[in-house]
């Protein structure tokens, strides 16, 4: 093995765990301009939440200090031109270098992950009246047509703007999710209507083993 291929393979020993909280604020500083925190939570509000989550503010804060200190990130305060001084942040060299490595590492990526506050109250239907469970699928439709509206929304911002192709498409990706969800809860719904009387009162009125092979 040469110098240099044991040289790159310290390095990469030496890389740090990141959270996926901390890459994605780093991701965020990945695109051209400067930014403050403010404006990186306004960013993933309305972008990232649509396909991942959006990191609090004080966690956007607590990574931008992370990364700060390790030499990925760097910011300067704002002159006496502004009212209000403001701290800016820019991704730096080694940044970018250690953000491509992860973004191109496919081990990192892992399953999605699913967690359906609405689907956990329907598997415990049982303990429910059918016409409240027919009111949450009907308030969770709402609640997806409006978020749906939003992606849009950011999608038409986006349009256009050579620096968020890859934005775009991950923006295109969460329309059709959203469409799909909106079709899974209308079959639900139906399948909730399928339900007999007997069904769906039975699990209030009486016990029984649980529906796992043996």
């Amino acid at each position: 093995m040469t110098s240099s291929h044991t040289s790159k393979k310290q390095e990469k020993k030496q890389d740090p765990d990141l959270p996926p909280t901390a890459w994605a604020v780093l991701g965020l500083l990945s695109f051209p301009g400067e930014r403050t925190g403010y404006e990186l939570k306004k960013w993933a509000d309305s972008s990232l939440r649509f396909f991942y989550w959006s990191p609090a503010i004080s966690q956007i804060y607590a990574e931008l200090r992370r990364l700060e200190a390790l030499g990925y990130a760097a910011s300067a305060r704002s002159g006496p031109e502004e009212a209000r001084a403001k701290r800016r942040y820019s991704i730096t060299g080694a940044g970018r270098e250690a953000l491509s490595g992860w973004a191109a590492d496919t081990a990192e990526a892992g399953p999605p992950v699913l967690k359906h506050g609405l689907l956990l109250r329907i598997w415990l239907g049982h303990l429910a009246e059918p016409a409240r469970l027919r009111a949450m699928v009907g308030e969770h439709l709402e609640r997806t047509r409006a978020e749906l509206a939003a992606v849009r929304e950011a999608m038409e911002q986006a349009a256009g703007v050579a620096e968020w192709a890859f934005p775009a498409l991950a923006l295109r990706w969460s329309e059709r999710q959203h469409l799909a969800e909106l079709e899974l809860g209308e079959a639900l719904l139906a399948d909730l209507a399928e339900l007999s009387p007997q069904e769906a009162a039975g699990g209030r009125q009486a016990g029984g083993d649980s529906p796992t092979p043996e």
